[in-house]
């Protein structure tokens, strides 16, 4: 891997402060309020959420924080007590049957909790929250079904399947690896296509398991390639080679990683769709390069061959300089967020070049990986 330059090393650790600078602000004026996305730059109103897949980010960031702040200061002891303060809460959803994003909730909470306190009771949140999210699996179709229906599989939940198969592997349950397995072996055949691009969402035949159709509720067709799912599914099928070393889903992380990296403006930024009209394509969606840079600085490592891999690092360094350089929110004191130009749902209108909690998290993910 290449090293950083100073003054990219420099940048990179201003962004993190600025990051901490933001998200204590946050905690200050709305506390144990968990935010979804701003309405012109601030957290606070009453938009819509559809579900409440985003809780496990904001303390998710704060873990973070927590882990790089210096040993024994003030700044360790606030953010470990607020960590565990916003993560408390979460527990209950380990049996929350009405969501597919218990990966979002707990990988980023409970997991980084049990790392550093290794208590077995965060352990056993972690564990059933992955078995509840398994009970989702239809042996007709053999996928994870959404939270939308039963003939529904979404591209999101590829960033979910991964406490299933850590659950898998702690308890040694070969029933529920199978249950990862098989889901993203179907991801895999229906969502992702031959050149690496994904749809959003595949349409089951709950009767026979058929697959019918790839479909979407936030790309621009369905045949289109949103650019928030392709970026699930980069780092997804990285963390699903991972846990299960088969070389299948490295191919596929690669695949999408290729397609990424191909499709982008040079600076890593994309549209909100790939496909987008070029009257449309002017939208970018920030939160889909945090989420790319946070999957290529995983894949890097993992790419059997050593020039993918300076590819894959030196990409996702292009891409945290372009969002360090342009689309923080350092220059707006009115705005709340770290970073701008983040998407939620297009079509819906909601979280529409806006700060985004994913994008917030993934960004302060790919910081983390880059400086340490």
């Amino acid at each position: 891997m290449i090293h950083l330059s100073n003054d990219t090393g420099d940048l990179f650790e201003q962004s993190f402060g600025f990051a901490q600078k933001q998200v204590r602000k946050l905690v200050e004026k709305h506390p144990l309020f968990y935010p979804l996305y701003t309405q012109n730059g601030k957290w606070k109103h009453e938009g819509p959420a559809w579900t409440h897949w985003c809780d496990g980010f904001l303390p998710g960031m704060m873990w973070i924080f927590q882990k790089h702040a210096p040993a024994d200061s003030p700044e360790t002891k606030f953010w470990l007590e607020q960590a565990i303060r916003y993560t408390k809460p979460l527990e209950e959803r380990k049996h929350d049957h009405d969501v597919h994003d218990l990966g979002f909730l707990f990988l980023s909470t409970y997991y980084r909790w049990y790392r550093l306190s290794k208590d077995p009771a965060h352990r056993e949140v972690l564990i059933e929250a992955g078995r509840t999210l398994a009970l989702r699996f239809k042996e007709k179709g053999q996928y994870l079904r959404s939270f939308v229906s039963d003939n529904s599989l979404f591209i999101d939940i590829m960033m979910n399947v991964g406490i299933i198969f850590y659950a898998a592997r702690e308890t040694g349950d070969r029933r529920l690896r199978d249950v990862a397995l098989r889901h993203s072996l179907t991801t895999r055949r229906v969502l992702v296509r031959g050149d690496g691009s994904t749809a959003h969402e595949g349409i089951f035949d709950i009767d026979t398991g058929e697959f019918l159709r790839q479909t979407t509720h936030q790309g621009y067709r369905g045949d289109s390639c949103w650019s928030r799912g392709l970026a699930w599914s980069l780092y997804g099928f990285t963390t699903c080679y991972e846990y299960s070393r088969d070389p299948h889903f490295l191919e596929t992380a690669q695949g999408c990683a290729d397609y990424y990296i191909t499709h982008c403006p040079s600076d890593g930024v994309p549209p909100w769709d790939f496909n987008a009209p070029a009257e449309n394509r002017t939208l970018l969606d920030t939160s889909a390069a945090a989420i790319a840079a946070a999957g290529l600085l995983r894949l890097c490592r993992l790419a059997p061959d050593s020039m993918k891999g300076h590819l894959y690092w030196s990409t996702a360094v292009q891409i945290m300089r372009s969002l360090c350089e342009k689309h923080l929110a350092k220059s707006d004191p009115k705005w709340e967020g770290i970073l701008k130009g983040g998407v939620y749902h297009v079509h819906k209108g909601l979280g529409v070049d806006e700060s985004v909690m994913w994008g917030e998290y993934f960004f302060c993910e790919a910081l983390e990986r880059v400086l340490w």
